[in-house]
């Protein structure tokens, strides 16, 4: 069903550096590898595409975009875990708890909720926003799912112009201040970056430059998304 490629030259004519050609070859060989002997739930198993990035490189406003123009469903973790809160589950209640101490919701409650977000829907093509977090958050992912992701998208952004976005949004966040948000970028490469290392590795990260204007980004993603045949 989402197995195949086309306009396979236009997706390599956006390639410049070797590295990059390298990364979106290893991106291909894993989503054209031949099917046959696939079992049918596996063919049809949901496309997941995690996309993460730094607190101001502007995943958030990408995914807006990449679901509007290809029909993702974009799901935003930080969102699923609002809801539930304010749900009035017993889940709802720990997470209120966990979020008033400063902690974070246990793995385990946040893929059940992905996980059910996607069941749930009637598309076929889900963005991943903002998550995994952390290696804890990959692990549980991949053992409650069952499966990885079919590749990242990561946004590749200067601290200095993630910064800037943040304090620019005038979202009215508590933590939208310098102070904290480089120290939301401290822990953001402490335990976000090996994730993204773990899926370079294993040639499922797509990288684009998170700078310039959100039009010349999403130029850069583009052909990311056009080069997929994807049904909805």
């Amino acid at each position: 069903m989402w197995r195949r490629l086309n306009s396979l030259p236009l997706f390599f004519s956006q390639v410049r550096r070797a590295d990059e050609l390298k990364i979106c070859q290893a991106f291909c060989t894993e989503i054209v590898k031949p099917v046959e002997g696939e079992s049918y739930s596996r063919r049809n198993s949901p496309f997941v595409a995690f996309v993460l990035g730094g607190p101001g490189s502007g995943k958030g406003t990408q995914c807006l975009k990449i679901a509007e123009t290809f029909g993702f469903k974009h799901i935003g973790a930080g969102d699923l875990l609002r809801k539930e809160m304010y749900s009035g589950s017993e889940n709802g209640a720990m997470i209120q708890k966990l979020m008033t101490q400063g902690s974070i919701a246990p793995s385990e409650v946040t893929v059940k909720l992905i996980k059910k977000a996607i069941e749930s829907a009637e598309n076929c093509k889900f963005l991943i926003d903002g998550f995994p977090r952390s290696e804890e958050n990959r692990i549980a992912y991949e053992r409650i799912i069952g499966a990885e992701p079919n590749f990242v998208l990561f946004f590749d952004c200067p601290e200095e112009v993630m910064v800037k976005r943040v304090l620019n949004r005038n979202e009215g966040r508590v933590d939208d201040n310098e102070h904290t948000v480089k120290e939301r970028l401290k822990v953001y490469k402490a335990i976000t970056l090996p994730v993204v290392n773990h899926y370079a590795k294993k040639g499922k990260l797509y990288k684009v430059d998170g700078t310039g204007t959100q039009e010349e980004i999403f130029e850069r993603v583009r052909p990311v998304f056009t080069s997929l045949r994807l049904s909805t």
